[in-house]
């Protein structure tokens, strides 16, 4: 049997009385009330997470950069300290290890990798096996720090208000330093939700510290199960539904973060291979006529057959739509394409749209 590992928040989880669940080896909320009233409490106002089973891998060292942009989809060449970036790191033959932000520290030459909880043993291996050839140090902190994450449109006043933390100068996919309780803690504007909103790294103690401030304050706490509904509407993709070891970035409409102009990186032969073959599938949106919930591995049909799979998919609590992502071959992935999801036995009609089903809010 599966050992779960527990936030530093676990306790507080229990006494809110949340549902709790295994996710990605831990045993994580996933919802505390409900998950449509937590989701609208983020849409609306502010919510906040326990994302704390996120990973923390540092890289610092002469070859640090260099060593970052050769495992890292993305390009850091020359990135400022306090810049954010998002992308992927992929196996030889393009497939993805893991999406991960990289977050360019104030101190020479050191790099902060936010990687998904479930891959954090794997993604460990895998950087460190990589990192042989170069002068870089490999440090897993993930058990040092706890996370919280801050979305909504009230974040900001409520950091400032609650929290004391003046966040006003950051932009979106930027951080720094701040103190909370005397305690040197990272802040950082991001988010996984489509709205504005702050993620705190601090200590487990200081976690837990932020985490009891903004609940006396009034903020909803909120679960994993409307963290995805949130995601999902913003059209924002999660590992092992809409990327994974056998999907490429590309099909996953995520090609601007693959900087294929860099002179190198893992996977990029993969990369320049499937462009110039052209893709067999990619990641569409898809509207249903009917209420009818198209969920995860449902067939998408056209002209008689099934032409694609259900990555995720809900009635969207934001826009009241049955809607979800799918793979699909190509040659209907085009907007105004009509299919059909098969859910159990009967068929339902539905149309390809963006796969955005929500406009995001960030702050830029």
């Amino acid at each position: 049997m599966e050992t779960l590992e527990k936030t530093c928040l676990y306790d507080s989880h229990l006494a809110l009385g949340a549902q709790m669940t295994p996710f990605g080896g831990f045993i994580m909320p996933i919802q505390y009330t409900d998950i449509a009233g937590e989701h609208n409490a983020v849409r609306r106002h502010c919510g906040m997470f326990d994302v704390s089973h996120m990973g923390e891998i540092f890289v610092s060292g002469r070859d640090a950069e260099a060593f970052v942009n050769h495992i890292f989809t993305n390009d850091v060449t020359g990135l400022a300290p306090g810049r954010i970036h998002y992308g992927m790191m992929l196996y030889p033959d393009g497939g993805v290890v893991d999406d991960l932000l990289v977050y360019r520290m104030p101190e020479d030459n050191t790099w902060l990798l936010v990687v998904n909880a479930a891959n954090i043993a794997v993604d460990y291996g895998w950087i460190c096996r990589a990192a042989a050839p170069y002068d870089a140090v490999v440090e897993n902190k993930s058990a040092s720090y706890g996370q919280i994450a801050l979305q909504g449109p009230d974040s900001e006043k409520v950091a400032r208000d609650v929290l004391g933390l003046d966040l006003s100068d950051l932009v979106f996919y930027t951080f720094r330093y701040a103190v909370y309780d005397g305690e040197r803690i990272i802040a950082s504007r991001s988010g996984y939700t489509g709205e504005d909103g702050f993620e705190f790294y601090a200590s487990p103690e200081t976690t837990v510290k932020i985490w009891n401030a903004l609940l006396a304050s009034g903020v909803t706490p909120c679960g994993l199960g409307c963290r995805d509904t949130l995601r999902f509407e913003a059209g924002l993709p999660l590992y092992g539904h809409e990327l994974g070891r056998d999907i490429s970035p590309l099909e996953a409409g995520l090609g601007m973060f693959v900087k294929t102009d860099k002179p190198e990186f893992i996977g990029k032969e993969a990369v320049e291979k499937l462009k110039a073959e052209g893709l067999k599938r990619k990641l569409v949106g898809i509207c249903l006529e009917d209420k009818a919930i198209p969920r995860a591995g449902y067939p998408v049909e056209a002209d008689g057959r099934q032409i694609g799979e259900v990555t995720t998919g809900y009635n969207s609590i934001s826009t009241g739509k049955s809607v979800c992502m799918a793979f699909v071959e190509t040659g209907y992935s085009q907007t105004g394409t009509p299919v059909e999801i098969r859910i159990r036995k009967k068929v339902f009609n539905g149309t390809v749209c963006r796969k955005r089903f929500y406009d995001n809010k960030y702050r830029k």
